[in-house]
């Protein structure tokens, strides 16, 4: 059975079953289209199906003709044509604030109120129909309807209602009904009381019979959306089949390098069980929805009336990665995570969910314990994000009908310690709560002050805000980049980069533009201190305040409603002390955390029954507290390849106010330049502006408690550390792998800053022959750009025969240019997976300058050689390692004075400071 039949199978018995209809009447040759636009979209079906995928949802144009065709009346269009139009408008049209259901939810408002009539579509039909699109431009006229002469389609319109989640103020409108003896209104109220949205859905079963799709090994985001094919993650159907391309132990991909194990999937799948995830260590990297929904399209199951997307499905691991896991959930998806090395590909397993047992042959292979009941709920709900929305309506409802609180859903944890005292972590968790603090394994929903957005998540991000029904962001700032996709787009990239920006920014978000650098370097000049975010990038990791990283349904959610879900997680102190040694840089005390903790015991390389101290906690760092902010975030970004839910910086105030005065400035430029939303940076600004009138940063308690405390004696570290292909955690001394030949050498990411540069074109220009490898250069924003231009270094580059990168992510993704296949590499990027930079490369990850000095010898050099080198770096180290302080730049100064704050952002400042 090819996967196109076998997808065919399993969505022809559910209701979104249309593009499967369409292609098997294709396959039989058993149909004639009539209709222009019939005819048009069997060709898409075609085209898609010659790949074995579905076709895309209908946009609005789409939707547009197949509205004129069902308003035919003249009798030239089949009535089987007709039925097909029909339940293309039913099943495929995106549900929510997208475009396409704008048409939709207009055309369907005309009927259901009487001002257009449809031989296809009765008034009835059109409320009910309305009723299946979620939320958004649905709510009105269904709220409407509840008071409708026609007492029929009023109680259609309140069935509806019952199960709509995404109705936001609407809710007060219903309750106004309602107390205003509107009876259908009062029955919606009273279902939202009691729930009934959550109780009418099925629960989780006590078996669930899977067969196991073993993945041995680590398995990362990487793997299962790779980066090359970032383009196509909005299409989920195509963006799948990349999922595994790559050739590994147990997998077989349909075209290694291009198409995965697609049909290896159908194969497993006609025994006649769901497949189950399972692999050793599961979704470490990037915070990538669209790995989940890449496993999800082959391992869930299909949401009625939403076109290619899925929901719930099984995913166990040894070890789940603290992202992916909370994508998982967002899902709708079950996680597990349990002892697999008794569970092996092509196996049929039962999972006990509520024993935490499973079963093969009838003997337990593995037993586990779920996190959290709240779990079970998820799962119910159709995902996190559901069950949060729909518990809030129900406990609105409830307060309005003076009912007692619920106990229909299982309560989110608390803590049963008593607090001795406060990480710093949990103190800023705590005042984005309202409370003095929030300890591990507490249930929380903080509120979101900073979000950010990169370009190969916001596609996915945007529609996962159209399914929310967001038409305004309620999170302070919310800021979109272009730094993946700008320096080589696509096609599809082009669009992105032509219609993104608006969409951010009507919503009164914050909109980069191709070319202006890296999301971090930008969005850290965004932050207030001691405050919490998110961002849909995994090194969304503040050097000021803290951040959560999210895939992007729940990136999403925080933008729209300013608050995020959180499950706190315990921290990791890791405390410097000592006096950093020659040499020695901050990306070696990077490496120098995972080194330590695998010399205790805290961390191992094996995937099999992997240990790492860090995973799904919080990293907290404290000993280094005159560090300036964008060496901060060196330390705290590379808290994402530790795989730690957070990370904190100890800092003393004045490298924070230095800071702040320089960002300010910064902002006002972006005003004057035409950035937008205008308001949302005024707003921003009156905030950094209100803390410097107090800058006075939070401290952790002395009697704070940590989950392990890693000692770190700078006086000790004596030579760089590096990170060894290809694993971040695989952390070795420079003379364990001095003497390796390189072929390439990365300086850029958002690990690097303007001095790394300074300090890399110094070592390069006492170099006169030309340079025995390959070297790449891409600064992080066009601000660094542009003054190292001025100051000369892109001569120097030049000269050496280096490449330079536009300014953005470049290499470090993998989704742009690649290094050779094959290659050695040493780079200053974030991670080293396999075939992230290219093809078979073998990556080490290294300081700039330990990349420079490298490029000019041809191989990792020896202590003696490298520290030569670095005494000429720190003869001028006071020069090298200027950062950009945008008030002391008279360009940026004279654009900022231009700029005055309006007192209605100040005033709204102050009412957010409070």
């Amino acid at each position: 059975m090819t996967i196109l039949q076998t997808l065919i199978r399993r969505s022809s018995t559910n209701a979104n079953s249309t593009a499967a209809s369409l292609l098997r009447l294709k396959l039989q040759n058993q149909y004639r289209l009539s209709t222009t636009f019939l005819k048009a979209y069997d060709e898409h079906v075609q085209e898609r199906a010659q790949i074995g995928i579905v076709p895309k949802p209908l946009d609005k144009h789409q939707v547009a003709s197949v509205i004129e065709e069902l308003k035919d009346n003249s009798g030239s269009i089949a009535s089987d044509d007709k039925a097909t139009l029909k339940d293309l408008l039913t099943n495929r049209v995106p549900p929510g604030v997208d475009e396409a259901a704008y048409v939709k939810a207009s055309w369907l408002t005309e009927l259901a109120t009487g001002k257009q009539s449809s031989a296809e579509i009765s008034p009835k039909e059109a409320v009910k129909l309305l009723g299946t699109m979620q939320g958004g431009y649905n709510v009105a006229t269904l709220i409407d309807m509840l008071s409708n002469a026609d007492a029929e389609l009023a109680q259609e319109a309140a069935d509806a209602l019952k199960k709509t989640l995404l109705v936001f103020d609407g809710f007060y409108d219903v309750e106004k009904l309602a107390q205003g003896g509107n009876a259908y209104a009062m029955e919606v109220m009273q279902s939202w009381a009691d729930a009934e949205w959550f109780l009418s859905r099925p629960t989780v079963p006590d078996e669930i019979t899977v067969t196991v799709f073993k993945v041995t090994g680590e398995t990362n985001t990487d793997d299962l959306s790779p980066a090359p094919d970032a383009w196509s993650r909005p299409d989920i159907p195509l963006h799948a089949t990349a999922m595994l391309k790559n050739e590994r132990d147990g997998i077989l991909p349909d075209k290694p390098g291009e198409v995965g194990p697609v049909n290896q999937i159908a194969e497993l799948l006609s025994r006649g069980h769901p497949l189950a995830y399972v692999g050793d260590v599961v979704g470490t990297g990037s915070s990538r929805k669209s790995a989940t929904n890449s496993v999800l399209w082959y391992m869930g199951e299909d949401i009625d009336y939403v076109p290619n997307l899925k929901s719930g499905g099984v995913c166990v691991g040894g070890k789940i990665a603290p992202i992916f896991y909370n994508t998982m959930e967002d899902s709708g998806a079950l996680p597990l995570e349990m002892p697999v090395e008794e569970m092996n590909m092509g196996d049929v397993i039962t999972i006990m969910p509520y024993a935490g047992k499973a079963t093969k042959d009838g003997k337990v292979v593995s037993e586990f314990s779920v996190k959290s009941k709240v779990l079970f709920d998820e799962v119910r709900a159709g995902g996190r994000i559901p069950l949060i929305i729909g518990r809030g309506i129900t406990a609105k409802a409830r307060e309005s009908l003076g009912l007692p609180e619920t106990d229909v859903f299982e309560v989110p944890g608390g803590s049963e310690s008593q607090a001795k005292g406060y990480s710093l972590a949990q103190k800023m968790v705590g005042k984005a709560c309202g409370v003095e603090g929030i300890l591990p394994n507490t249930y929380c929903e903080p509120k979101m002050t900073t979000v950010g957005s990169q370009d190969t998540t916001g596609p996915m991000t945007r529609d996962e805000l159209r399914s929310l029904a967001c038409l305004g962001f309620s999170a302070d700032l919310v800021m979109q980049s272009f730094c993946h996709t700008s320096a080589y787009p696509k096609p599809v990239d082009v669009v992105t980069h032509a219609t993104l920006p608006d969409f951010i920014r009507t919503r009164g978000g914050v909109s980069l533009r191709p070319g202006d650098g890296i999301i971090h370097s930008w969005l850290n000049r965004m932050l207030i201190p001691d405050t919490v975010g998110t961002g849909g990038d995994s090194h969304t990791r503040f050097p000021v305040g803290i951040s959560f990283p999210a895939g992007s349904g729940l990136v999403a959610f925080a933008g729209a409603t300013g608050t995020m879900p959180l499950d706190m997680p315990e921290s990791v102190l890791v405390r410097f002390s000592g006096e950093m040694q020659p040499g020695v840089t901050l990306r070696d005390l990077v490496q120098a955390i995972p080194y330590y903790a695998k010399q205790e015991g805290l961390l191992t390389v094996e995937k099999a029954n992997k240990k790492n101290v860090f995973s799904g906690r919080i990293l907290e760092i404290e000993g280094l507290p005159d560090l300036k902010c964008e060496q901060a975030f060196e330390l705290s970004d590379a808290s994402a390849e530790r795989s730690a839910a957070g990370c904190t910086i100890q800092l003393n105030e004045e490298p924070v106010i230095e800071y702040l005065q320089s960002n300010i400035v910064m902002l006002k430029w972006m005003i004057a330049e035409g950035y937008g939303s205008a308001q949302t940076l005024e707003r921003r600004i009156a905030r950094m502006e209100q803390w410097l009138d107090n800058p006075v940063l939070m401290k952790a308690d002395k009697e704070a408690e940590y989950a392990a405390t890693i000692e770190i004696d700078l006086n000790e570290l004596k030579e760089p550390i590096l990170a060894c292909p290809n694993d971040p955690d695989d952390s070795k001394l420079l003379s364990e792998v001095a003497g390796t030949g390189i072929d390439e050498v990365f300086i850029g990411s958002c690990m690097t800053n303007i001095g790394h540069f300074r300090a890399a074109g110094k070592l390069i220009q006492q170099f006169q022959s030309p340079l025995p490898t390959k070297l790449w250069v891409a600064p992080p924003t066009k601000m660094d750009e542009a003054k190292l231009i001025e100051e000369g270094y892109y001569s120097i580059f030049g000269t050496a025969g280096a490449r330079t990168e536009m300014p953005g992510c470049s290499l470090c993704m993998g989704n742009q240019a690649r290094v050779a296949p094959k290659s050695t590499v040493i780079s200053t990027s974030t991670r080293n997976f396999p075939n992230r930079l290219g093809q078979g490369a073998d990556v080490f990850l290294g300081s700039a300058e330990l990349a420079a000095i490298t490029a000019i010898e041809g191989q990792l050099p020896t202590p003696e050689v490298y520290q030569s080198y670095m005494a000429k770096v720190n003869s001028d180290a006071a020069d090298t390692y200027r950062y950009l302080n945008f008030d002391e730049i008279t360009e940026f100064v004279d654009k900022a004075n231009s700029v005055e704050i309006s007192s209605e952002m100040m005033d709204a400042a102050k009412k957010l400071q409070n």
